[in-house]
């Protein structure tokens, strides 16, 4: 498959067309699964992973779906080709960049579904969908789930449920994350205390890559943590409770930015484009704070003729593989900073972006 295909296009993730896109980026449901008989991965030896990764491939080849998955042998791809899978979030750091021996992931030309095949565990299932879509999601990755289940025979303990590598994931095996665009909350100062909060509850906070990833951009992931001894629909109904209440303290924060700091608001926002549009080099860190700001200033009507779609596009396009790839050679950090003040000023001239 050429990956280089895929620029054009937003994935599921990113599409931004789905309930409560305003705030909640994308809802994410991943199911962990190993193989009966076979050791996990990080006990398996290189011949063992070889088996286990032929096995999974030659199901994944058979199944019958709407949306065919291709395979990717990640341990064939270059290191631009596999970050270029995580930034689209189509595959874990860890299979990308950690893991080693036969390891792949296959995925549908929407970037909707994927199977990661000898991460932490044998399989890696996950789902993702724009906005906020946990019953939509579920739906499609139960389904995948039973299909992969005709195939392969499952580890599964009566008692204790499907058995996994990490003890937290035992039990469904199932994590539901929502990613959300929280900026007031952290304008205003409420966020820690948000957090805080989750935590009581067993919920977790992660950054835009999961586990062990920063939170930039004002872009926060909330999972459930534990699977044991919990229903799919209980982890589902206590993440749609927790991400209602969440919802409505960024629309009331939004608010309170509007009504009592409108002013330094549009400052800020046209600071924001001032210097997308004018830096000769920027980091991908300071980007995607720019482009945080620019997004809630479309939210909040402080911003003409610029569509959120359009600020998740040079999201994507400024993350280090894919900006790579648009300038078509790999490029060294200083190379990179300067590539990518170049083209957010030839995007923001195209678009023609202006305040209100």
């Amino acid at each position: 498959m050429n990956l280089d295909s895929l620029l054009p296009n937003l994935g599921e993730w990113l599409r931004g067309n789905g309930p409560e896109s305003d705030i909640v980026i994308s809802t994410r449901i991943r199911l962990a699964r190993n193989l009966a008989g076979s050791p996990f991965s990080n006990r398996a030896s290189a011949a063992q992973k070889a088996e286990t990764e032929a096995r999974i491939r030659d199901a994944i080849a058979k199944l019958d779906l709407p949306h065919k998955l291709d395979y990717v042998d990640v341990s064939k791809l270059t290191p631009i080709d596999r970050q270029f899978l995580i930034e689209r979030q189509l595959m874990s750091r860890e299979l990308g960049s950690v893991l080693e021996g036969p390891r792949g992931v296959a995925f549908d030309e929407r970037e909707s579904v994927s199977v990661m095949v000898n991460e932490e565990d044998h399989l890696r299932l996950q789902v993702m969908r724009s906005g906020v879509a946990l019953e939509e999601a579920w739906a499609e990755i139960d389904h995948l789930d039973d299909l992969l289940e005709t195939k392969l025979t499952y580890a599964f303990h009566e008692q204790f449920g499907y058995l996994t590598a990490c003890p937290t994931n035992v039990g469904t095996g199932m994590r539901a994350s929502v990613m959300l665009h929280l900026p007031a909350l952290s304008l205003t100062k409420e966020i820690e205390k948000l957090f805080r909060s989750l935590q009581k509850i067993n919920l977790v906070v992660r950054g835009l890559y999961g586990e062990g990833s920063r939170a930039s951009g004002d872009l926060y992931q909330i999972s459930n943590q534990v699977t044991l001894g919990k229903s799919e629909s209980l982890v589902l109904r206590e993440i749609r409770e927790v991400i209602s209440q969440i919802l409505q303290y960024e629309r009331r924060a939004r608010q309170l930015l509007v009504k009592e700091r409108k002013q330094a608001e549009q400052d800020r926002v046209a600071r924001a484009i001032g210097t997308l549009g004018s830096a000769t080099m920027i980091t991908s860190e300071e980007t995607m704070e720019l482009l945080s700001t620019v997004r809630l200033g479309i939210q909040l009507h402080l911003l003409e003729d610029l569509p959120a779609t359009t600020v998740n596009q040079l999201f994507i396009h400024t993350q280090a593989a894919h900006l790579q790839k648009l300038m078509g050679t790999p490029l060294d950090g200083e190379e990179r900073n300067s590539a990518r003040a170049k083209y957010l000023r030839n995007k923001l001239r195209e678009l023609g972006a202006s305040q209100r």
